[in-house]
């Protein structure tokens, strides 16, 4: 067995760690004005964004992963911070669920959202301590979104890591087309 410290799971866990420590401090400094602005054309306001991150994250982990039920849908129903769930993915119409109109009239409770997105992050460094880098070749269905099957792997670094990292990447200029600065200092 690799030594814990040097494993596939611990590095991921480290990177995972960082990509929120980065997400947070993009928002640190939003306000609920800047969350709710609409940008032109068909981009996504960032509190929209945001909460899309942390939502998606938590129905990943706690829903597909580990077959409970997301927080939004639990601990957490109804003090996620956001007015209303997006559309969820459905099994019997596969693809990604469209979170246009969603994202432009939610509305996002920021203080409610960081005390939610830092219970989704818990949530998933515990999942994450549960795991060996043997599982992450264990296969994981995605056929509700159309996608057939994939690997508990790729799910974690495409589905939560990349999917922060790039989603931050948003958030950033979001603010910077706001003229404020985007990522933390």
């Amino acid at each position: 067995m690799p030594d814990a410290k040097n494993s596939a799971i611990a590095l991921f866990r480290e990177q995972l760690r960082n990509a929120h420590q980065l997400l947070e401090g993009t928002m640190a400094a939003v306000t609920q004005q800047e969350a709710h602005w609409a940008p032109p054309g068909i981009a996504t306001p960032l509190g929209a964004t945001y909460a899309h991150i942390v939502i998606s994250e938590d129905g990943t982990v706690n829903g597909l992963l580990k077959g409970a039920a997301p927080l939004f849908g639990s601990n957490w129903a109804g003090k996620a911070g956001v007015s209303e769930l997006p559309p969820m993915a459905n099994p019997n119409s596969p693809g990604f669920p469209d979170w246009s109109s969603w994202s432009r009239r939610v509305k996002v409770d920021l203080a409610k959202m960081r005390e939610y997105a830092q219970a989704v992050f818990s949530a998933t460094d515990q999942y994450l301590a549960s795991l060996t880098d043997e599982d992450l070749t264990r296969p994981v269905s995605l056929a509700a979104l159309g996608l057939g099957e994939s690997t508990l792997g790729y799910i974690l670094t495409s589905g939560l890591l990349g999917h922060a990292f790039s989603h931050t990447g948003e958030i950033s200029c979001l603010k910077g087309l706001q003229g404020k600065r985007g990522y933390p200092v």
